[in-house]
């Protein structure tokens, strides 16, 4: 990471584990969602969702600002609130319509936020990651790790 103080011979000392990131992804109850406006604006809004099979998932309605970018640029940055311990995820949304995910989707969701989602009609988005990033505030120029996929 050039620029940040870190020396070449501590590389890799201090690495967080991916387990490390999954546990803040999945426990956190607010996440900030951001997405490109069509004009190439930023756009941020605070959502629920769901960490389910390394991937987040959350629901938006289609006519939303939100709805609107991800339907003209899948791709989008999540990031669950706490920036102490910060986890930010680079992903590609996707809509789910499959009906046995849609379920899942629903289920998972009123054990995590008591909110029944099962009837609604708005989409629901699946976002895997490309690159998550995280890193402690309080160790950063020993714990700051990235972790890529396919």
């Amino acid at each position: 990471m050039p620029g940040y103080g870190l020396a070449a011979e501590n590389e890799g000392d201090g690495l967080l584990a991916w387990s490390w990131a999954v546990e803040r992804l999945a426990a956190a109850r607010n996440y900030f969602l951001s997405t490109t406006r069509p004009d190439g604006g930023p756009h941020v809004m605070v959502v629920w969702g769901l960490w389910l099979d390394d991937a987040f998932w959350f629901s938006t309605g289609r006519a939303s600002r939100k709805g609107r970018n991800l339907a003209a640029n899948p791709r989008c940055v999540i990031c669950p609130d706490d920036a102490e311990e910060a986890v930010i995820v680079e992903a590609a949304a996707a809509e789910v319509t499959d009906r046995a995910l849609l379920d899942r989707f629903a289920r998972e969701y009123k054990i995590k936020y008591d909110w029944d989602v099962s009837g609604m009609s708005e989409p629901v988005f699946v976002a895997r990651p490309r690159v998550v990033y995280g890193q402690i505030e309080k160790t950063f120029t020993r714990s700051a790790t990235r972790w890529q996929f396919d």
